[in-house]
Parts: C-alpha cells; structure tokens; sequence
C-alpha cells in the first residue's frame, strides 16, 4: 500500500511538471502579446523596428506610470510606484508632472523627439553643404587669381587724390564689416568646434572657448546691426540699378580683360549686387539672430509659412510648410535659417574682400584713408569722377577771387 502512494504520488507531480512545461513553451496569441509582457516592449517591436517598420508606441505614451500603482507591480514592474525608464517614457511624450520655478514656453518641456531632426540636419546636410559653399568660393578665388592676376592701374598714375569716403560713410561701413567678420568667426567655431578644437584643447579648454564666442557672437550682433542700418541709409541711393549697370555688366566689369574699363557711377553693377546682397542677407539674419537673442518671444516661421503657403508656390514646388510650430520648433526654424544665411553671406564677403584688399590695386585705399588715386577712380567710376570734378570746379567758379 505504501508503494502504491510513492508511485500515485510521482506519477502525478511528473503530470504537472509536463504541463506546466506545455504551458511555457506554447506561444501566446497575437492579441495577447502585450498583456503576456505585462505591457512592456514585445518581441515583434524589436523586430518591427529593425525592419524599419512603423511601430505603435501609444501603449507607451499612454503608460506613464502616472496614477497608475497596480500596473507597475507585476513581473516587468518596479517595486515603486514607477522606474527610471517610466519617468523617461513620461518626460518623452509629455506626460510627466514637471515642477519648475518659473511657468515659460519651454520650462516644463526636457525632452523633445521632434528636435532630432534639427540635431541631424544641423550636424550632416547644413555643415556639409555649407562648407561646400565656403570652400568653392575660395577655391573660385584662388582659380581667379592663378588666371587674372591682381588688377593693376593701367594708366600713368597722377599722384592727385579724389576723396571717395568720407569718415562718417567709413565708420559705418568698418562697424558694419568689422562685427560681420567676428561674428562669422565666432559663429563657424561654435559650428565645427566641437569636432576640431575640443580634441586640442580638451573639454574644458573648448568649454571656455564655446562660453567666449557665445557672449560675443550675441552682444556684437548689436554692432552689426547699427552698421547694417548706417550703411543703407548712406549708400542705398546710390545703388539704385540703372543703364549704366546694363554696360558695366556686359562688358564683365573689366575683371576678365586687361585694358577694359567701362563706364560707372559711385557703385558700379558689382558693387551694388554685393550691396543689396549684404542689406537683404543682413536684414535677414538680424531677424533670425533676435528671435535667437529672445527666446520664443520673437517667432517667425509658422506665420511665413502660412503667408507662403497662401501663393501655392510651396505646394508646387511639392514642399509642406508646418503652420502649427511648438517654441521649440520655432527655434530650430531660425537656427538652421541663421546658419543658412550666414554660409551664403560669408562666401560673398570673402569674394568682396579680395576685390576689396588683394585682388585690385588702389582699391582699399577708399575704405583705408577715403582717398582714391585720381587714375584709379577714372579707370573704375569714370562717371562718378566726372561729377565729382564738375562739383570742385563749380565750387571754384562760385567762390570770391582773392
């Protein structure tokens, strides 16, 4: 009899075992999948999202862990009320009860995945494409140089001068041009340096340098905007296009032949394309620069975008302009736009102070002292000198005999 217990006994416990085994191996149905995880990342999202496949995260963002005790306390659960990767998820979609000191667009928000598209673009396509644009230019130059050469007076130097700037016009166009190059510099070291002065200067070093360019890109962005607005008021009536501009243009400016001096008034058609280049890419990145300078204050984008989409260019040219911006992404907007400008200006600047210095004889001696050799003006503004000399002998004519 005793026997015959032992045997009931292992036969039956052998029986459960089998089953609960039965039980482990059996693959629960597909609509039970998350509750078999308690609710937590399956198998198939694994493997859905290394297909590259759209994966339904609401049972993510819809499990916070807020108020939510019991459905933290099973196999997968924490022993609290939530864990580390809950308050994560929470922070991620917004959900989280954040208690900040202060009540701003931004203070509550400290994770945001739609700036990952910001992060990539301005580290790849923005860095990449713009140094492209810097790159070529001084390449241009360069290859200009090897085949031009410097452009040299041609004629018999008089050795009278003609005053082309006066101190005033002088000021504003060196406080204009003078912040432009620091905040260029500046700008381009927070871009890159990270990649190429932190290994030589360690973190801290970089650090340092960071803070410095920080404080000066934003407090001269001040200087250069009075030097924008200086600059215009003196000369945009000179650099209204005429037929003059047609000829000058025609004939190439007489950069690519020797010999070749046309026609032109104050500005020539060159001068006033870097002009209106400056003034508009200027007016431009001062925008971006103080939507940048004040915080969600200042938002542009989701409003052009609207006037924008009101044409139908945009949905021609296939593009799908948001007009519903969190802050966040009205930053972003004007970040990518303000570097974007500042590549395009700083290539055309460069081109501008080569002509400017280097590349043509006499020519900074209209920025340097504001006076021009008299051959040289009548070489390269013919029509200005013209009415210039007229002036001085009207002035003569009109004055007393002594």
């Amino acid at each position: 009899m005793f026997r015959f217990l032992i045997a009931l006994l292992f036969t039956f416990g052998l029986a459960q075992a089998t089953v609960a085994q039965t039980a482990e191996t059996e693959t629960p149905p597909a609509s039970d999948e998350r509750a078999s995880t308690g609710g937590a990342t399956t198998l198939e999202d694994i493997l859905a999202r290394q297909r590259g496949e759209k994966v339904d995260n609401t049972y993510r963002s819809e499990n916070t862990g807020q108020g939510n005790v019991e459905g933290f306390l099973g196999q997968f659960g924490p022993s609290g009320v939530s864990s580390d990767s809950d308050i994560y998820r929470a922070l991620r979609f917004g959900s989280a009860d954040v208690t900040v000191s202060s009540r701003g667009p931004a203070d509550s928000v400290l994770i945001q995945d739609g700036g990952m598209w910001w992060w990539e673009f301005r580290t790849g396509p923005l860095r990449e494409y713009g140094t492209y644009i810097i790159a070529g230019m001084l390449g241009i130059i360069v290859l200009f140089f090897l085949i031009r050469g410097k452009i040299r007076i041609d004629g018999e130097k008089t050795g009278r001068t003609v005053t082309r700037f006066n101190g005033f016009e002088r000021f504003g166009h060196w406080l204009f041009a003078g912040s432009f190059l620091i905040l260029g510099v500046t700008g381009l070291l927070t871009l890159y340096g990270r990649d190429f002065l932190m290994p030589i200067f360690g973190k801290e070093g970089f650090a340092t340098i960071a803070q410095s360019c920080k404080w000066l890109h934003n407090n001269l962005a001040w200087a250069f905007m009075l030097g924008l607005i200086i600059v215009t008021v003196n000369w945009i009536a000179h650099n209204i296009p005429n037929r003059t501009d047609l000829k000058w243009l025609a004939a190439g400016g007489g950069l690519f032949t020797k010999g070749s001096h046309p026609p032109a008034k104050k500005f020539n058609a060159g001068q006033k394309v870097i002009f209106w280049a400056c003034i508009l890419l200027g007016a431009s990145i001062s925008l971006s620069g103080l939507s940048l300078l004040f915080p969600f204050e200042l938002p542009m984008f989701a409003k052009t975008f609207s006037v924008a989409n009101a044409t139908g260019i945009p949905q021609f040219l296939g593009l799908n302009l948001p007009v519903q911006m969190s802050p966040q992404e009205e930053m972003q907007y004007a970040q990518i736009w303000h570097v974007m400008v500042a590549y395009a200006f700083i290539a055309i600047i460069i081109a501008h102070i080569y002509l400017g210095s280097v590349g043509m004889e006499g020519a900074f001696d209209a920025m340097g002292t504001g006076e021009v050799e008299e051959q040289w003006a009548r070489e390269h503004h013919s029509l200005w000198l013209e009415e210039v000399q007229e002036k001085e002998a009207g002035k003569a004519a009109a004055s007393p005999a002594e």
